[in-house]
């Protein structure tokens, strides 16, 4: 079984587009593939992209939607002020009966997290700590620019501190004009003072295909890296 919590250094780094592509490419493997985001905010449907990257008609999976989206507020906040305008608290159980429900349906269950990783969807509690309940294994999205080095060490800090395994680190160029020696060393100086897994990079552009061309070798890493852990 193959499952795993994509996280960010922010909101915008790219996770949708990351999971989307992730699940398409472990189809073309051969696994039976699902997306799922626990708490969708705002009225673009991250789903809906998913399934669009992974050439998946809605139809096909309608009968797992709502175990695929168990809660969705249309403002466009953290989960827990969307959650609080929306007037309906999340309940965690219900996440996690929707996942392990997935779980058993699927080969693969790929969780998109909401914005950075300690975003948190009442007064008290993380929605990575949900993704910890669950014994999942993280994968980080940089967005790779000025101001990457701190956002992503912290981001590690706050994971590790958790006691959860992280798979790798996805570096994206979401911006146009980011000096290429600081795009460079991003991910040398993290490699450096981390020793996590650097599953590749993606370039900057809005050709969706030529992106996914880009995510073949860092899907073939994601896939060597877990055969070989423990």
């Amino acid at each position: 079984m193959k499952v795993v919590f994509i996280t960010g250094t922010d909101t915008n780094v790219g996770k949708t587009l990351i999971t989307g592509m992730l699940a398409r490419f472990l189809l073309q493997k051969g696994y039976q593939t699902i997306t799922q985001k626990w708490i969708q905010t705002g009225s673009t449907l991250d789903i809906d992209t998913h399934l669009k990257l992974m050439n998946v008609k809605k139809q096909k999976i309608k009968n797992y939607l709502p175990y695929i989206s168990p809660y969705s507020f249309r403002f466009p906040a953290s989960p827990h002020l969307a959650a609080k305008l929306g007037k309906n608290l999340v309940n965690v159980n219900k996440i996690i009966k929707s996942f392990r429900f997935l779980q058993k349906s699927f080969d693969s269950v790929i969780v998109e997290g909401m914005g950075g990783a300690l975003v948190p969807f009442n007064d008290k509690s993380l929605v990575i700590d949900i993704a910890k309940k669950l014994s999942l294994p993280v994968i980080i999205v940089v967005d790779n620019k000025l101001g990457a080095i701190n956002h992503t060490l912290l981001t590690i800090e706050a994971i590790k501190r958790r006691k959860m395994k992280i798979i790798g680190i996805i570096f994206n160029n979401c911006h146009k004009n980011v000096s290429k020696i600081i795009l460079k060393d991003n991910i040398e100086i993290i490699k450096k003072l981390t020793g996590e897994e650097i599953l590749g990079t993606l370039p900057y552009t809005k050709k969706r295909d030529f992106l996914y061309k880009n995510f073949l070798p860092i899907g073939r890493r994601y896939l060597k890296v877990l055969h070989t852990q423990p």
